[in-house]
């Protein structure tokens, strides 16, 4: 069995996973394409004490794996959910997926092949002399677009096409680690309140020296050009310490930024269920208690911690 919990950015999708793993024997592996980063705490949201309930801390997995600085991708992604979900499984506890990055969960649960793709120049010549429209041609004969960020730019789509081509080159199949009895909820919480907890996570980050995070990660000698690749948080504060902003403006256009990437998640949520994964909708205002019984009327034979 695997539960996933996910939700966009600020409904309390950690607080609920590690409830649930302490009611269930269950572990956490984060499914947060930021967290992974050591170093990088404030930005992302890592609060370790999160994870600790009634004195006692829940088993994660996927977090401070990585150097800030390095190229953390799907392909490592899911090569590191395979493991930890294994190793969880060996030891008779239920893994919970829990995270808001929609490629990384989709990826898992629809078990997508995720080959470790090395750059290919002769196949990325061949490609020059083609435009933006010609190249998305091109992909959409290899496989059907479910990822919107293969399109964003140019860089991506030449290296979705550089994947999609080894992958047909290969005949690479599917994963199929995966157990058939999957449980997806998500958190939703009205509009405005998210839009509210945004605004006032991000002053109180602020306050608990996020952009020192950032100044110090530059001295530790991550170059300006990755931290702005991270987004968000570290591109905005990056600029900023770059003085390409004043703070006020800074201030401003992260928060909207962070709005923008809210609406971009659930978007993503809603395109996994339309591409056929049943996510169960709990309210994120109900009391933590409800929320749990939820779950736990959803799913009935996963035994109560002792």
């Amino acid at each position: 069995m695997l539960i996933t919990i996910l939700g966009p950015t600020a409904t309390g999708k950690t607080q609920l996973a590690v409830a649930l793993a302490h009611k269930i024997k269950g572990e956490i592996i984060s499914a947060d394409s930021r967290q992974v980063y050591r170093k990088m705490t404030i930005g992302t949201g890592k609060d370790m004490m999160d994870f600790r309930i009634d004195g006692i801390l829940i088993p994660y997995h996927l977090i401070d794996i990585a150097n800030a600085g390095e190229e953390y991708n799907l392909f490592r992604f899911t090569s590191d959910f395979k493991k930890a979900y294994e190793d969880i499984v060996s030891r008779n506890k239920t893994p919970i997926i829990c995270g808001g990055t929609g490629m990384y969960i989709e990826a898992v649960l629809r078990n997508f092949a995720v080959p470790d793709v090395a750059v290919n120049d002769e196949f990325r010549k061949s490609l020059e002399s083609l435009s933006d429209e010609e190249l998305k041609t091109m992909l959409l004969q290899y496989k059907t677009l479910h990822n919107e960020t293969d399109t964003e730019n140019r860089r991506r789509l030449i290296r979705a096409l550089e994947i999609a081509h080894f992958s047909a080159e290969k005949n690479i199949a599917n994963n199929t680690f995966l157990p058939t009895e999957q449980f997806i909820f998500g958190i939703q919480l009205p509009r405005e309140e998210v839009r509210n907890k945004i605004t006032q996570r991000l002053h109180a980050r602020i306050k608990e020296g996020m952009i020192e995070e950032v100044r110090e990660l530059l001295r530790s000698g991550v170059s300006p050009t990755r931290l702005i690749r991270y987004g968000l948080e570290y591109k905005f504060i990056t600029e900023y310490l770059m003085n390409e902003y004043s703070f006020d403006e800074m201030i401003r256009l992260l928060n909207i930024a962070i709005h923008q990437f809210s609406k971009r998640q659930m978007t993503w949520f809603r395109g996994m269920e339309r591409r056929g994964l049943k996510i169960n909708w709990i309210n994120g205002q109900l009391p933590m208690e409800q929320k749990l019984k939820i779950i736990r009327e959803t799913i009935s034979d996963v035994p109560e911690s002792d």
